[in-house]
């Protein structure tokens, strides 16, 4: 794995960035914060609302998938092409809210409806995930497939087989070789009042900070849960902004950090989660800013000069994003990067460990070692953004990153105030 320490870069073959915890992915001790854990659900129940185009889509027969084409272009599947003004009455409010017209729309002809792939996609993705070498799983809205994620050299075949045996059609599936998905461990000067994007230090290495929040009532910052002394339970971690070599005084100590459970929608042998995220208290002397975020000056790779502040307006309030759709994200190692939704609600395997992350987003996008735990946004006007999740992993080439969407962490970590 790839770990960012606070005193080197150490890079291993095979795998991309791993931002804090150990490799050998021990298990927290029970969480202090809720006194329980949010059971592991279905793809279904996770996506709803008015901001979520697939579960709009539900309500056409014969609907298979919504995303936004290369080109911007709102792409529809339906198994009758005549149902496209209803298609185009059912997501009438969500293309309002994102400019764009029902005239607009393409649509594909769909092979499956999504309700079928939705069932398939519950039944196999744990099956398919507990293949050796599996990456991800995922009821796929931009080719009407379910398709699963698997690391070179991985057999499509034991997959394939593990699927058949549960009922699923083989055209209804497609195999593709992925890179392995792992956690990724200025925004480098001291900055106060302290905002996202920022980096911290804990004991060792090195992350980035996703957004201050109040919690019941407490001040403090989310990051990545594998930013934190031990992946999943409080261990009470202390953080320092940038370095504890360099700043001595504390700012923050982790309060929050649900562990990690097995059983339901968790594949055998592994342990699940629906957000890679974590919540640390401000010590009473930081000072910060609610809502803000770094911002640097281009999407440049590597631009770590900061320019201004965005403003958090909103929050994303759906676990599932438009394929197609434009975030962005900044982190003390990349910057400010941005990129489309490739796939979303997709469940992924950690490489190098026994994780699962469950309803997961995977964007193109430029990333690297020490980017885990930063805030993931879409810009509005002006300065204002709504907050759409946390970043915590990555491909090792450096060009997708995955992020847990904003209504994942807050099922986990409770109700949070973020701007």
């Amino acid at each position: 794995m790839l770990r960012l320490r606070t005193t080197s870069f150490a890079l291993v073959a095979g795998a991309l960035a791993l931002a804090c915890s150990d490799s050998n992915q021990p298990v927290g001790p029970t969480d202090q914060s809720d006194g329980s854990n949010p059971p592991m659900t279905s793809r279904v129940a996770s996506q709803g609302g008015p901001e979520d185009p697939v579960a709009l889509g539900r309500t056409v027969p014969g609907f298979g998938g919504f995303f936004l084409d290369a080109q911007g272009n709102p792409t529809v599947y339906l198994k009758d092409a005549g149902r496209r003004g209803a298609a185009e009455q059912a997501l009438a409010p969500w293309l309002g809210s994102h400019g764009l017209q029902g005239s607009q729309m393409k649509v594909l002809h769909a092979d499956f409806d999504w309700a079928e792939l939705e069932d398939w996609h519950a039944k196999g993705s744990p099956v398919a995930l507990a293949v050796r070498g599996a990456v991800y799983a995922d009821a796929d809205e931009s080719t009407n497939r379910l398709k699963i994620g698997i690391e070179r050299g991985a057999s499509a075949g034991e997959v394939r087989q593990a699927l058949a045996r549960l009922g699923i059609p083989a055209a209804a599936v497609t195999v593709e070789e992925t890179d392995p998905i792992i956690q990724l461990a200025t925004l480098q000067s001291q900055v106060r009042p302290v905002v996202a994007g920022l980096q911290i230090n804990f004991p060792g290495f090195l992350c980035s900070i996703g957004f201050n929040a109040t919690r019941s009532g407490t001040a403090g910052f989310v990051t990545a849960s594998h930013c934190t002394t031990t992946q999943g339970g409080v261990e009470n971690t202390p953080y320092w902004q940038p370095l504890q070599s360099s700043s001595p005084t504390q700012i923050a100590t982790e309060t929050a950090d649900p562990t990690y459970t097995t059983g339901g929608a968790c594949p055998a042998g592994r342990r699940c989660r629906r957000s890679d995220a974590s919540f640390a208290r401000y010590i009473n002397s930081t000072t910060n800013t609610l809502g803000g975020i770094a911002r640097t000056g281009s999407t440049r790779k590597n631009d770590l000069t900061i320019t201004g502040n965005w403003t958090i307006t909103a929050d994303a309030p759906s676990s599932s994003f438009a394929i197609g759709a434009v975030v962005n994200k900044v982190g003390r190692t990349t910057g400010w990067s941005q990129g489309r939704v490739t796939q979303t609600c997709v469940d992924v395997n950690v490489s190098g460990s026994t994780i699962t992350q469950l309803c997961q987003t995977i964007v193109s996008a430029t990333v690297g070692a020490g980017d885990s735990g930063s805030d993931v946004f879409s810009i509005g006007t002006g300065s204002s953004v709504t907050l759409d999740g946390v970043l915590w992993g990555g491909s090792s080439n450096g060009k997708t990153f995955v992020f847990s969407p904003l209504a994942n962490v807050k099922g986990e970590l409770g109700a949070l105030t973020t701007h």
